[in-house]
C-alpha cells in the first residue's frame, strides 16, 4: 500500500515539475517575451556603445594634448569642455523627452523592461 502511495506521489510531483518546466520555457519563447528580450538588448548593446564613444573622446583629447606637448602647440584651453558640454546638453534633452534622470555612470536608476507601463 505505502508503495503504490509512494510511486503515485512520485509521479505526481513529476508531472506537476515537468508541467511548470514547460510553461516556463513556453512564457519565455513568447513573442512578447522575445521582443522584450531584444529590446533589452538593444538598450544594453546602447549603452555600452555609447561608454565606449566617450571612452574613445577621452583617449583622443588626451593623447591630441600629449602630441601638442611633445611638438610645442598650443591646443584649446579645453577640449573635452565642448564634448561635455554637448554630452550635458544631450543628457538634458533625454532627461525632458523620457522623465528619467540618469545617474552619475550614465545609465538610468531603472531598469528597461518593455512590458511596463510607462
Amino acid at each position: 500500500m505505502f508503495r503504490r502511495t509512494f510511486w503515485f506521489a512520485t509521479g505526481a510531483a513529476a508531472g506537476v515539475w515537468a508541467t511548470t518546466k514547460v510553461n516556463r520555457k513556453i512564457r519565455a519563447l513568447s513573442p512578447e517575451s522575445l521582443a522584450a528580450q531584444a529590446a533589452n538588448k538593444a538598450v544594453d548593446a546602447g549603452h555600452r556603445l555609447k561608454e565606449f564613444a566617450i571612452d574613445v573622446r577621452a583617449g583622443m583629447a588626451q593623447r591630441e594634448a600629449e602630441l601638442g606637448e611633445a611638438l610645442g602647440i598650443e591646443a584649446a584651453p579645453a577640449p573635452e569642455l565642448a564634448a561635455r558640454r554637448r554630452f550635458a546638453a544631450i543628457e538634458h534633452i533625454v532627461t525632458e523627452h523620457t522623465g528619467v534622470k540618469r545617474t552619475d555612470a550614465g545609465h538610468p536608476r531603472h531598469t528597461h523592461n518593455r512590458n511596463e507601463d510607462h
